[in-house]
């Protein structure tokens, strides 16, 4: 046995808190309607009331509800969870049980207790376990026949059990169930025990055995079930996870280790059982153990054995990580499996049989056929008879770690274990044996891999009962004569005093007084109680609580105790329980219990840098101070320090009664009894000490008025014989490692300023030591800071030289320099070679952040905080002075919470000449921060911007979250009208600041209202055909109408944050009108005309695509919300369709479950098949994502299988899948899907009638897949030589004869088709589009002459003929394109793609055919200008718009001429204008400009003659690019932006709202993949409204232009990050912040992609740009326009006008204002407003109280002028560098020489003074 460490004699502690404790479950539990009051109310017919259904009837009810039962309660207490209640962290839980209720209570010391939970079980409650992890917490209620498990998230389980339970413990893992030994355990086979120990991992998981590894020699052979019935459970832990046993037969306790069991541990207790054998260890085989398992239960009606309830709960419920799955359960996570269960009835509570184990979730080996074992008393459920049984596979192991050894083991079980840990951080599992009264500690370590724990050392210490303090490393130890006494591990510590235990029975007279309840009297040692004990000797102390009399105790004795009697009647404490961190409740014999608190042990993390030299000194000090802290009546908060001074010096070897200065501490310290009975003195009489003190007193020395003179003599007085340290103090070794961490704490508060006042406190302690240890230069440092406190010292004590150099330690540093912070900070800013300055780790916080500080900034070494750090700091060695330091730090409670961080507000506290530097380089950031620092770091330089961007950026990572600028609250009719109202319109507001653009957009887009039809009346026109002339105007009409939603659809992209308990809204498409004057309704379906059939199918499609592009990708859109918008009339199903294709456009359809989409395609509705195929195509762009690949190619007969069964797929369906494999394989090269889609651009007809109509638009779209497949990539198409893909598609470009189908497809079109006979030569009509589009893109930007070279449009009027018009503008379009670098924004470039045969002068002998000639120049321009928009997409370029604009106008004068235009053809030439029209928007794109919108107006008004459905789609389409987001969107022109554009603006728009025949319809909305954010928009941090900024944009160097600056007004549209080197926010009104993009582009990305919230801080003094565009308002402007100076000129009145800093406008109206009491000091004022006016201007408010400081100097020790010096050296070492620094300084270079003339004058005075140096001394005591 290892013995106590140390231990601190005749010391007491008083305990706090003292309350009375009942349990509040008790309590509730009168006034809960329990099982038999609610059973009573249940309207049930009283033949079920009286039914024999076990406990469930009333019967069993009334049985239950006894007096027994009612008594028999249990509760526990704990620490309270975070996660239930955040806002109050410190409080108690109570988890209360009694009969069939169990509450759970929460209550604080602050706050009265309430419920949490309760629950009401069936049958009576046999435990309560309480299971905490990282994702749930759990109650677990143990009932005779199942566990209901009930988590705090709302579920409910309830787990059957199969056999009675004796026990339940809560592990890291799950819980460990011990099995009741019971009958059946004797009829088993002979060597065959059935095992006691079972995990239950989950609620829905099976229980399993436990295995168990015995310690021994053989590792293999040990692993068998833990089936020993003489081991029984004592105890479990979580963390480390570790079982205690007790062995009833041999009397020993053992400590198991539980962790999951290896594969090799299961499979050998597997192969064990299997063995019908045995094995020695009396195994039984696997059958016998799992029909036991499966068949041991209760019968229906047995009565259920309720046992005893133990009122001590001995289990310490600590958190675990979390019930995790078992390893062979299905594929759940953890306690995402807690969703499988939705009903809490899973099994009644009369359940007979465990029907879970019919069931098994693994089966590894073969099934066997194993029989049951039949026993009189278990009933065996008739459905479980079956054949085949598998072994259940046990989940969890036992490990045995340590064991008692037989000798030591106390045949008695443990009635109580617990973990504690002492202030050192050693642990120690204690274990009580009542019937011994001891204690049992065993100390242990973790091994290096954490898992195995290494028991060392047991000591036994004498205990009746003793529970844990946590969270103060002690314990508390009730000794068997009644005493308390804290431990610290193994260390006694002290008894511990309960005032209230004591005083009442407390008595000097014979009779008995009046006994009352400790709680109803409870006096404390300031009470009648302190004169008796105060008379009391320290021997005959009483024991701290009244003893219990009795033959084995010996009374102390004393004179004061002989005529007490103790009556029997005294309560006295029986019992320790429910330790919550330092609170615990003491059981009185009476019954009743008292909840107390211990106080805390201070302590820090320097604790574990303890080794073994200074172990036993550190707790020595620790626990010293500790009882003298704590002491009955302990210390008020003002005499704390000289306790500690006197208790610092006793352990030291000073006699603290002999020194005068001590000596004064002891009478101003107000004593509490125990030491005032210590120090009492013997004698009321005078003594010459008393008069020694008076003559030494301060008092006496200032009455005689002595000048000190300062010189040794004195300093160093002869001392008296009884001023010498006595050597063997504890600290008496380590006095010079002490005394040196003192001054380096010194040093430290010398640099806080509100601490410092505390600097002088321990001055007397520092200069004490320095006297005595003979280190003149330290005292000499001291009388300088301090000469009046100094120079009232001047004892000093001896040490013994003979001892020093044996026992006190003199350590190497300890240099005759003392170390002056403030000295190496001044050295440090004249530049001169500092050495390193000492700091003590955790303790020199303040004076590491500044050293290090100003050798980054002053010196300038980077790697100062780094790599450096050994230069400027110089570390001492933790070994020597670790001891010291914890006493500093747990003894100085002042300092707690002080050693944290370093802020800004800790700034504040650093004396100002200390923290200029600092200030310095904090406004230094300020002007010129990086865009990208971090939060913290941003609040530092105090940058409110940066800080909010910042901030923004790290919740962005966390979760999408929207910034938002929300949109204007408008009415909910208004809202169903057009759906538009959601963009944001302060921020369109501030774009488009002078028009109603946005409002006339909006008008020029909605569908939602009638459409105004007006139509004259002429005279000779009847009613009949009116009518029909007005619905044919109202046909026509329609046609715009139905074309608008995809127009709105880019116009509202984004824009729409939806709420997940709400249908996204939808607007109507209207297709009715109104006709003036009478405003009479027209409608469509009155049959007076022919409408065509679906005509709405498509437009409501498209509806629903534009009213789901509303959703902003960062909104929180689930699975559950996809389907909840899903209509419930068919009539609604295309609109959802589209709904579908817009989620996958903005991301969202990723999260629609697999279910949905399998149900969705199912239903066999052609346009939610298209909108699914491309949503989630579009969704998983270019990511090859094989589920999506498998979804697409069921829908194309090429990608089947040739022997694959036919499936009926509509073509449309089948074009969508086909451009979906292209998104999906965007730009990677896959062969195989390539080879597919080249050879279905020339798909032939059939077989047979399959495949005949709408070729073009499959055709179209193989050819785009293929180029989306490929593109880019140009002649690098690796693998793919031998498919000669550009080959391949010139041919299908110019036609000639059809190459054999290879592969697959061979054998499917063996068969020709019926209707269509092409022969075998290519349909270029059909092929041509697709492979001429395919071949752009796969050569798209690669500037590739030969293949551009194809593309040309033929030079002859022959070939021309062969050639449709349309085809040019396809050709022209891609040959731009593939030449990229060569587009130019001008009309010579775009005329240059004319032919030449078409530009020259024409042979009039030639037959040149006009027509043809006219076409093909304007669908060749047309061509050139939609190439020109894509190479100047979303640039807004200014010479691509003109050039456009000049075609767009020439296009409509051909067309305002009926004769030019009838030679070309209106449709023609409208197809080249849509065409210009669009390539203008995409330039244009996001901005929207004016002359644009005027076009677009232009065709709007335009219904009647050749303007069909598809012009109008394509003008609001170009409509809604201009306007693209609500302004906040422009297109890229990355490859995938260009691919997705070519698709959605195919240049042949359809005649009709069903014409799908060249073009499916739905890609025109693929337009959105092209769009991105670049909306750049100032918001004020303040304000947090948008406004106006000055930016700086800089270009990167190209080929076509330098680099190039430009100045915009945000907020503005940024041209393509890639482009950009810099983006500035320009001063002076806001402060600058400079992004530089070419690092990086992600940081500027992000803000873009956040609405493009970019956060700026208006300047003080400045106004924004709204109500001040010129900038003459400002206060700096004001100032310029007088004549007189600017300080003059500030009026304070104004300031807050200027700045919204509430320090500053109280400065001005307190300080800068004149008022009654300070008229007569104007100059006073004048200087604070020239301060104030400074301060506003420079933009440093942070300044104002350094200037204030500086002015209101007091020069009466160094401490004042080590500031001003600091101040001047700063100022002098910005001078040195160079003129222009000047002006970089923070303070004025007028304000600082008449400082420092203050200066001089002051000291130039004391040194011609006429008192001299008296005069110094007395001007300091003075100001003292």
């Amino acid at each position: 046995m290892s013995e106590v460490v140390y231990e601190e004699t005749a010391t007491m502690i008083a305990a706090g808190e003292l309350q009375s404790f009942v349990p509040f479950g008790r309590e509730h539990c009168r006034n809960h309607p329990n099982a038999f009051n609610l059973q009573l109310r249940e309207l049930q017919p009283a033949s079920e009331l009286w039914s024999s259904d076990g406990a469930a009837g009333l019967v069993g009810s009334l049985q239950e509800v006894s007096l027994q039962e009612r008594e028999r309660e249990c509760w526990q207490l704990r620490k309270g969870c975070k996660g239930v209640r955040e806002e109050d962290v410190e409080f108690e839980e109570e988890l209360y049980a009694a009969g069939t209720v169990v509450v759970w209570s929460q209550g604080s010391r602050t706050q009265a207790s309430n419920v949490y939970k309760a629950f009401t079980v069936d049958s009576p409650v046999q435990q309560v376990v309480c299971k905490e992890d990282e994702v749930e917490q759990t109650v677990c209620i143990v009932q005779s026949s199942c566990v209901n498990v009930h988590t705090v998230t709302g579920k409910d389980f309830i787990s059957p059990l199969p056999f009675q339970v004796s026990n339940v413990w809560a592990t890291k893992f799950g819980l460990l169930l011990e099995r009741k030994n019971t009958a059946t355990d004797s009829l088993s086979l002979p060597g065959e025990p059935l095992p006691t120990v079972f995990s239950m991992l989950h609620p829905l998981d099976e229980i399993a055995p436990v295995v168990c590894k015995p310690a021994g020699l053989f590792e293999g052979s040990h692993v068998q079930y833990a089936s020993d019935a003489t081991m029984k459970i004592v105890f479990s832990c979580c963390q480390p996870s570790v079982v205690v046993s007790y062995d009833t037969v041999q009397g020993i306790h053992s400590v198991w280790a539980l962790r999951k069991v290896t594969q090799d541990e299961r499979s050998t207790v597997l192969r064990c059982t299997a063995d019908p054998v045995g094995t020695p260890l009396g195994l039984m085989a696997s059958g016998l153990l799992t029909s036991h398992l499966r068949n041991i239960s209760l019968g229906p009606g047995s009565p259920l054995h309720y046992s005893a309830l133990h009122s001590h709960q001995s289990r310490i419920m600590t958190s675990s990580p979390g019930f995790h799955s078992r390893v062979h359960s299905p594929s759940i996570s953890n306690m995402a499996a807690l969703s499988r269960a939705h009903s809490p009835g899973m099994a009644a509570p009369s359940f007979s049989g465990a029907a879970r184990f019919n069931t098994s979730f693994h089966s590894p080996s073969p099934r066997g056929h194993h029989g049951m074992i039949h026993s009189p008393n278990s009933t065996v459920n008739e459905t479980m008879l079956v054949p085949e049984m598998e072994p259940i596979i046990p989940d969890l192991c036992m490990e045995q770690l340590w064991s008692e050894t037989v000798t030591a083991g106390c045949h008695s079980q443990a009635c109580k274990v617990f973990l504690t840990s002492d202030l050192c951080e050693n642990r120690y599992l204690c274990f009580l044996v009542e019937s011994h009264q001891q204690l049992r500690c065993v100390k242990f370590i973790e091994s290096n891999n954490t898992s195995q724990l290494i028991f060392t050392s047991v000591t036994t210490i004498p205990a009746k009962d003793a529970e844990p303090l946590q969270n103060i490393g002690a314990m508390l130890v009730l000794e068997a004569c009644g005493s308390l006494v804290l431990y610290t591990g193994i260390t006694r510590v002290s008894k511990v005093f309960v005032p209230g235990l004591l005083s009442p029975t407390f008595s000097l007279t014979n009779h008995l007084s009046h006994l009352s309840t400790p709680v109803e009297n409870v006096s404390t040692p300031a009470n009648a109680g302190n004169r008796h004990l105060q008379r009391m000797d320290e021997a005959a102390m009483p024991s701290p609580v009244s003893e219990l009399r009795g033959p084995n105790i010996k009374h102390h004795e004393g004179s004061f105790l002989e005529d007490y009697t103790f009556q029997h009647a005294t309560p006295y404490i029986h019992a320790l329980r429910d330790p919550v961190c330092n609170r615990v409740t003491l059981e009185l014999n009476s019954g009743t219990m008292l909840r107390i608190s211990i106080p805390e042990i201070a302590t820090s993390e320097l604790v574990g840098l303890f080794n073994q030299k200074c172990l036993h000194v550190a707790v020595q000090v620790l626990v010293k101070w500790y009882n003298i802290y704590n002491a009955p009546g302990g210390p008020s908060s003002h005499a704390e320090w000289n306790l500690f001074v006197t208790c610092f010096m006793t352990l030291m070897g000073y006699n603290t009664e002999r020194l005068a200065w001590t000596r004064n501490l002891h009478f101003e310290v107000p004593l509490s009894p125990v030491i005032a009975a210590k120090k009492a003195r013997p004698s009321d009489g005078g003594s010459d000490e008393d008069l020694d003190y008076l003559l030494g007193s301060l008092y006496h020395r200032q009455m005689n008025s002595q000048p000190v003179c300062y010189n040794n003599t004195l300093m160093s007085s002869p001392s008296s014989p009884s001023l010498k340290l006595d050597s063997s103090a504890p600290l008496f070794p380590h006095i010079p490692a002490l005394f040196y961490v003192l001054h380096l704490l010194y040093q430290e508060l010398q640099l806080d300023e509100l601490q410092r006042a505390r600097a002088s406190s321990l001055v007397c302690l520092l200069q004490q030591l320095a006297r005595d240890l003979q280190l003149d230069e330290y005292v000499d440092l001291y009388w300088r800071d301090y000469p009046s406190l100094i120079s009232g010292f001047t004892e000093s004590c001896v040490i013994d030289h003979g001892k020093t150099h044996f026992i006190m330690q003199r350590p190497s540093f300890l240099r005759a320099e003392p170390p002056c912070v403030l000295s190496w900070l001044s050295s440090c800013l004249r530049g001169e070679e500092n050495p390193p300055f000492p700091c003590l780790p955790g303790i020199s916080q303040r004076t590491r952040l500044l050293v290090l500080s100003y050798a980054l900034y002053i010196i300038g070494d980077e790697n100062a905080t780094s790599s450096d750090v050994s230069k400027y700091l110089a570390k001492l060695s933790p070994g020597v002075c670790v001891c010291v330091c914890v006493c500093v730090c747990v003894c100085l409670s002042t300092l707690k919470d002080y050693f944290t961080c370093f802020t800004l507000k800790d700034l504040e506290s650093v004396p100002f000449g200390v923290a200029l530097p600092i200030r310095e380089a904090i406004y230094r950031c300020r002007e010129q921060p990086c865009s990208d620092w971090s939060e913290e770091v941003c609040l530092l330089i105090g940058r409110q911007d940066l800080t909010k961007q910042a901030h923004t950026m790290t919740l962005a990572k966390g979760k999408a979250v929207s910034l938002s600028l929300e949109p204007p609250a408008t009415t909910e009719a208004d809202e169903e009208e057009d759906g538009m109202l959601d963009i944001i319109q302060e921020v369109t507001g501030l774009i488009w600041s002078q028009d109603l653009r946005v409002q006339e957009v909006r008008r020029l887009l909605q569908s939602s209202r009638p459409a105004r039809v007006s139509v004259v009346q002429l005279p000779e026109v009847s009613d009949h055909e009116y009518i029909e002339e007005k619905e044919n105007k109202l046909l026509q009409l329609c046609q715009r109408t139905m074309a608008l939603p995809v127009g709105r659809g880019l116009f509202t992209l984004f824009s729409y944050h939806p709420v997940p308990t709400e249908p996204l809204p939808v607007p109507k498409l209207n297709l009715t009108g109104r006709a003036p004057p009478r405003n009479t309704m027209v409608d469509l379906n009155s049959g007076n005309i022919d409408v065509p059939p679906n005509m709405t199918s498509w437009p409501s499609f498209h509806n629903g695509v534009a009213a789901g592009l509303k959703i902003a990708p960062a909104s929180q859109v689930d699975s559950a919300w996809i389907a909840y918008n899903k209509p419930k009339s068919p009539e609604l199903a295309n609109e959802y369709a589209g709904f579908l294709m817009a989620l996958g456009l903005n991301g969202h359809l990723t999260k629609l479950a697999t279910l949905n989409i399998h149900d969705y395609l199912t239903k066999g509705h052609e346009m939610t098949s298209i909108g699914l195929l491309l949503g989630v195509s579009s969704a998983k762009l270019g990511t090859m994502d094989m589920s999506i690949t498998r979804l697409l190619s069921i829908h194309i007969p090429a990608l089947l299988p040739p022997t694959s069964t036919e499936l009926d797929v509509p073509h449309n369906v089948q074009v969508a899948a086909v451009i979906g494999i292209g998104l999906v394989y965007q730009g990677t090269g896959h062969r195989h899907n390539a080879e597919v889609l080249l050879s279905e651009i020339g798909r032939p007809p059939g077989p047979e009638m399959e495949y005949c109509t709408d070729r073009e638009s499959y055709s179209l779209a193989a050819g785009l897949a293929l180029g989306m497949v490929c593109l880019g990539h140009g002649s690098n198409l690796i693998g793919m030589t031998d498919l000669n893909v550009p080959e391949q598609l010139y041919q299908y470009m110019v036609g000639g004869h059809r190459r054999a189908q290879a592969g697959a497809n061979r054998e499917r079109h063996k068969s020709p088709s019926y209707q269509i006979k092409e022969g075998d030569t290519i349909n270029v009509d059909v092929t041509c589009p697709g492979a001429t589009l395919a071949l752009a893109m796969i050569y798209l930007k690669t500037n590739n002459r030969s293949i551009a070279d194809w593309l040309k449009p033929p030079d002859t009027w022959f070939l021309l003929d062969f050639i449709k018009p349309e085809f040019l503008l396809l050709r022209t379009l891609a040959r731009c394109i593939i030449m990229w670098d060569e587009i130019l924004p001008n009309t010579e470039w775009v005329k240059s793609n004319i032919p030449q045969i078409m530009r020259g002068t024409f042979d009039p002998s030639e037959d040149i055919n006009m027509e043809t000639m006219a076409q093909a120049q304007d669908y060749i321009t047309a061509g050139a200008c939609m190439a020109l928009g894509l190479r100047f997409a979303g640039s807004a370029n200014s010479d691509a718009f003109d050039c456009l604009y000049e075609f767009a106008r020439s296009f409509m004068k051909i067309m305002s001429f009926a004769g030019t235009a009838a030679v070309t053809g209106y449709y023609n030439l409208q197809t080249g204008l849509s065409m210009i029209l669009l390539a203008m928007s995409m330039v244009m794109s996001g901005t929207g400009n004016l002359k644009v919108l005027q076009l677009c107006r232009f065709f709007h008004k335009r219904t009647g003659g050749e303007m069909n459905y598809g012009f109008h789609m394509a003008h609001h389409m170009a409509l809604g690019l201009l306007f693209l987001g609500g302004g906040r969107y422009t297109l890229s022109t990355s490859n995938s932006a260009i691919a997705a554009l070519l698709c959605a603006l195919y240049p042949h728009f359809p005649a009709h709202s069903t014409d799908n025949r060249y073009h499916l319809q739905a890609l025109r909305h693929l337009a959105v993949l092209a769009a991105e954010p670049r909306l750049l928009v100032p918001v004020d941090v303040d304000s947090l409204k948008p406004c106006y900024a000055l930016l700086e944009v800089t270009y990167k160097e190209t080929k076509w232009y330098d680099e190039t600056t430009v100045e915009l007004m945000a907020p503005t549209m940024l041209p393509e990050l890639h482009l950009l080197k810099r983006v500035k926010v320009k001063g002076p009104r806001y402060w600058e912040l400079s992004i530089d993009l070419s690092k990086e582009t992600q940081h500027l990305k992000s803000i873009l992609s956040r609405d493009g919230v970019l956060y700026v801080k208006l300047r003080a003094g400045q106004l924004p740009y709204k109500d001040d565009p010129q900038g003459w308002k400002s206060l700096l402007a004001s100032t310029v326009n007088h004549r007189n100076s600017g300080v003059r000129a500030f009026e304070p009145e104004s300031i807050s006008t200027f700045t919204s800093e509430p320090a500053l406008v109280s400065f001005a109206e307190f300080f800068c204002k004149t008022s009654e009491e300070i008229k007569h000091r104007d100059d006073t004022l004048v200087l604070f407003s020239a301060m104030l006016y400074e301060c506003v201007t420079q933009e440093c408010p942070e300044m104002l109280p350094t200037y204030i400081a500086v002015e209101q100097i007091k020069i009466h020790s160094t401490f004042p002028l080590w500031q001003m010096r600091l101040v001047v050296e700063l100022w002098d070492s910005r001078v040195l560098r160079g003129p222009a620094n000047r002006h970089n300084a923070l303070l004025t270079s007028e304000f600082l020489p008449v400082m420092k003339n203050m200066v001089d004058v002051a000291l130039d005075s004391w040194l011609k003074g006429e008192e001299g140096r008296d005069g110094w001394i007395k001007s300091a005591q003075s100001s003292n």
